[in-house]
């Protein structure tokens, strides 16, 4: 399969946002900033082990290739869908064995291999505030609806959270 070469610049836009100190968030961030962090030892040039210093955009783009394949990006999240088996939205649908992610069905504040970046954070916010209008507007009698629509409430604000604490490294180093 033949991924666009647009996937591969936006594994490079995070890569560079990592190096500025704009992390991602969410359930995969660690993982992504591991590798990111191992990528970015291969670029240090006062690293003794480096036989060769990586220093353009083409050879950054060699060093993420693989991780730019397994990218799927979504409205609310990334996917980096390294391993099927860990995968929240296959084992939702009962479909262990599939290649490729769900990106309809994911639930990125769970999933291991999701993560959250500061282009996703106006989506959250906005499904946040919608849902807190709608919870103004329940009546007393639906509870039950009252107690899902709070906990999706919570997980929005959760996940605007986890960006704006990912994020303010960099605005705590410029302050």
């Amino acid at each position: 399969m033949h991924r666009p070469r647009s996937i591969s610049i936006h594994a490079l836009e995070e890569f560079r946002n990592y190096q500025q100190g704009i992390l991602p968030a969410g359930p995969g961030a660690r993982s992504l900033t591991e590798f990111f962090a191992g990528i970015d030892e291969k670029l240090d040039p006062s690293a003794a082990s480096a036989p060769k210093i990586q220093r353009n955009d083409r050879d950054v783009l060699n060093l993420l290739t693989k991780r730019a394949k397994v990218l799927h990006l979504g409205p609310a999240n990334y996917c980096w869908f390294t391993d099927p088996s860990r995968a929240l939205c296959l084992k939702l649908a009962g479909t262990p064995t599939a290649d490729r992610p769900l990106v309809g069905m994911c639930d990125s504040a769970r999933c291991p291999q999701a993560t959250h970046h500061p282009c996703h954070r106006p989506v959250w916010a906005e499904h946040a505030e919608r849902t807190k209008t709608f919870l103004g507007q329940l009546g007393i009698p639906r509870k039950t609806e009252r107690t899902r629509l709070q906990a999706d409430h919570d997980r929005a604000l959760r996940v605007v959270a986890e960006i704006d604490a990912a994020s303010a490294t960099m605005h705590e180093e410029s302050s």
